[in-house]
């Protein structure tokens, strides 16, 4: 039997903003409004539109419905709280388009019914007796859905307005999309509503603006004129449904597209809308004002202590002189947070525009250029953890490490550790160290390029061999694409080995290369995989210099995939998921005997096969439980993977693998191996807990498995 648990590090995240405010309001004691008038419960039944977006709008827009279980109050504010449910209600209708609607909440009081507007409600409701509930019923007759008529873009009026009053903005109803201001060319009495936040809604375009229709609206000003792709960002038009979402998105799409093409200091106004109930449209105008087109200016940095200002220049891929973008501004600003050694990272326009020289301009023609500036709050430079983990086969392991986020200036990292290894386990024979210093420098001679070297010392004294060495390496990493990653090194090693009594020592160069894909496009790399595929492939040269020379090779493939049963139709995004693992490795030039046993292919662990211990699949030395290792190896994975209301989930899988003494794969004793687990879902990653058994046990082998971790398995 092997269990594994290791804690590396401790994170704390706060809680989802849901999670919070279900469980504020499950642990909430209801709250009264403070008068002599005692606290009335009551029950809200919201009736169904048929429309989902229509009836979550109305759910959220509703105090009734909010607040009926933590804040109960007495009658007079109940009677008040429900007159105000009218207008947000019928906000959330005109959001959608609907205004024409109307709402009904009908108040069952006893045996009684009343019409939430009736002026005795309060004293109906006073009168109740004690611990009777009262029963409210919210309904909306929606009416025909208005649709967008005019929609016309034109610069700001030349004239201001004959009423200096502000202009007008959206302002936004809670849990439902924003409503447009809106002003009624009919008799009716202009929009001057309560949002559901308790804030007033702005006065109407009519006022505001100084037009009473959308033809004076559009007199006030010349027309504008949107090239195609504007128009495509921008998206209104004509007949489509009058969803305050919309004409919103509308804006604020139109504005980041103008700013995409250069136009720095563009601005689009909140729309002025216009509702004509004879024809059930909403009139649309937005003031359009692009402003110069403009470069990037002179870039400035602020705030910077420790870290060396040339080195973030160096790796800006912003360039004075070219055209001013949001979306490139924004990627460089990323780049820069992603040095890993500062806590925030900000980029601000730092007017006025300047004019530049032709001769620093990239853009033929543009000479006007906007100055932009980064701010940077750099973190701690110095950070100590502790790893502690234990599993029954390899023992326990407890240590420190020390790192150093900012050594020269440049962001290098330099992270000393040592660990105690070997606490006991079944396929440990006594205590062994791993000590090493890790020292990585980033944008090493071209940017996105790493340099990593690392100096080891390890000791450990496995069954299958007892080892004693000293071990250097350094190499490249790159970025390739969006994908890919490459690496390449050299790596020397001076080892003692053991193994059934025979010690002899080795000194090892090898030039390892990889390869990696990854399009799985995960932030953070404990979440579980839903799609995509991972990839990776590696090839070492190693030439062993003593106790007789041999050359041999390396070779390791590994890919998984991921498919969403979502595709299927049968589940919802990433709730059900197949993940299929393959492995094949190899080794080229030499036998098993020929090579140092630390360098040959073993199997068996939740890296390859689940269900038989460390070391367990492949040659054994006779009828004992010691690994001998082989030249060929190759395993897979199927499990299947499902999540579980409650941040619960489980899991099911079949492992198989084989380890031969040939060089090619598929060769050996297969053995299966299966199980499930369960997991449970943190904001760091899934907590995993699977039991495995074999399906055709070895002699020595053990029974089951127990594997404890953070993360998928791969």
């Amino acid at each position: 039997m092997s269990c594994i648990l290791g804690i590396v590090t401790v994170f704390c995240a706060p809680l989802p903003a849901e999670a919070k405010a279900s469980k504020a309001a499950a642990n909430a004691k209801p709250v009264t409004d403070g008068t002599s008038d005692p606290a009335i419960p009551y029950d809200v039944t919201l009736t169904p539109t048929k429309q989902a977006d229509l009836d979550a709008a109305i759910a959220a827009s509703s105090q009734l419905k909010s607040l009926q279980t933590s804040h109960t109050v007495g009658a007079y504010a109940l009677a008040g709280r429900i007159r105000s449910d009218y207008d947000r209600i019928n906000s959330a209708l005109e959001s959608q388009g609907y205004y024409a609607g109307s709402v009904k909440i009908s108040v069952k009081v006893g045996a009684r019914t009343v019409d939430g507007k009736d002026p005795s409600l309060p004293d109906i409701l006073k009168a109740l007796g004690k611990n009777q509930k009262v029963a409210i019923t919210i309904s909306a007759t929606l009416g025909p859905r208005f649709s967008l008529g005019n929609v016309v873009l034109t610069t700001p009026p030349q004239q201001p307005p004959t009423v200096a009053v502000p202009a007008p903005t959206a302002t936004a109803v809670k849990g439902s999309a924003a409503k447009t201001p809106v002003a009624k060319t009919s008799a009716q009495t202009p929009l001057g509503k309560a949002s559901s936040d308790g804030k007033s809604v702005p006065t109407p375009p009519s006022a505001a603006a100084g037009a009473a229709t959308s033809e004076q609206a559009i007199a006030q000003a010349q027309p504008v004129s949107l090239l195609p792709e504007e128009r495509k960002a921008f998206g209104l038009s004509s007949g489509q449904p009058a969803v305050a979402a919309d004409v919103l998105a509308a804006q604020n799409s139109l504005l980041n597209q103008l700013q995409e093409e250069g136009y720095a200091t563009a601005s689009v106004s909140p729309p002025l809308a216009y509702l004509k109930p004879q024809t059930h449209t909403l009139d649309i105008v937005f003031r359009v004002s692009r402003g110069p087109k403009v470069v990037i200016g002179p870039i400035s940095m602020t705030g910077l202590v420790h870290t060396k200002q040339r080195y973030l220049m160096n790796r800006l891929e912003l360039k004075e002189g070219e055209l001013y973008r949001p979306s490139r501004i924004e990627a460089a600003r990323q780049d820069l947070a992603s040095t890993g050694v500062f806590a925030s990272v900000q980029v601000r326009n730092t007017p006025p525009i300047i004019t530049l020289p032709p001769s620093r301009t990239l853009m033929p023609g543009i000479l006007q250029a906007m100055p932009i500036e980064f701010g940077f709050k750099e973190a701690k430079r110095r950070t100590l953890s502790a790893q502690v983990g234990y599993s029954t086969d390899l023992g326990g392991r407890v240590g420190v490490s020390w790192t150093h986020h900012n050594l020269l200036g440049n962001a290098e990292q330099l992270r000393l550790t040592a660990l105690v290894t070997g606490l006991g386990g079944s396929a440990q024979q006594g205590l062994g160290y791993d000590v090493y210093a890790d020292f990585m420098k980033p944008d090493f001679l071209s940017k996105g390029q790493n340099l990593s070297v690392r100096l080891e010392g390890i000791r450990q004294l496995l069954y299958s061999y007892h080892q004693t060495a000293i071990i250097g390496r350094a190499g490249l990493n790159r970025h390739v694409g969006k994908y890919w990653n490459v690496s390449g090194g050299v790596m020397g090693e001076q080892e003692q080995i053991k193994q059934f009594g025979d010690t002899r020592s080795y000194f090892i160069i090898a030039a390892p290369l990889n390869a990696t894909f990854d399009n799985t496009q995960l932030s953070n790399p404990i979440d579980p995989a839903t799609h995509g595929v991972r990839a990776s492939l590696s090839v070492t040269p190693s030439e062993s210099l003593e106790n007789g020379s041999s050359f041999f090779t390396l070779l390791s493939a590994q890919v998984s995939t991921y498919f969403d049963l979502k595709h299927l139709g049968i589940s919802r995004p990433g709730r059900s998921v197949i993940a299929v693992r393959g492995i094949v490795g190899s080794v080229q030039g030499a036998s098993t005997y020929q090579i140092p046993p630390d360098q040959r292919l073993y199997a068996g662990g939740p890296a390859t096969v689940r269900g038989f211990r460390y070391q367990g699949v492949g040659p054994q030395y006779g009828k004992t439980k010691y690994g001998i290792g082989g030249t060929s190896m190759d395993a897979g994975s199927v499990e299947f993977r499902q999540r579980l209301p409650m941040n619960l989930g489980f899991a099911g899988f079949v492992d198989a693998g084989q380890v031969g003494t040939g060089s090619r794969p598929g060769q050996g004793t297969l053995r299966v191996g299966y199980g499930g687990g369960v997991r449970y879902f943190t904001p760091i990653g899934p907590i995993r807990v699977d039991v495995a058994l074999p399906m055709n046990r070895p002699a020595y082998g053990d029974k089951w498995e127990l594997y404890f971790g953070l993360g998928e398995t791969f």
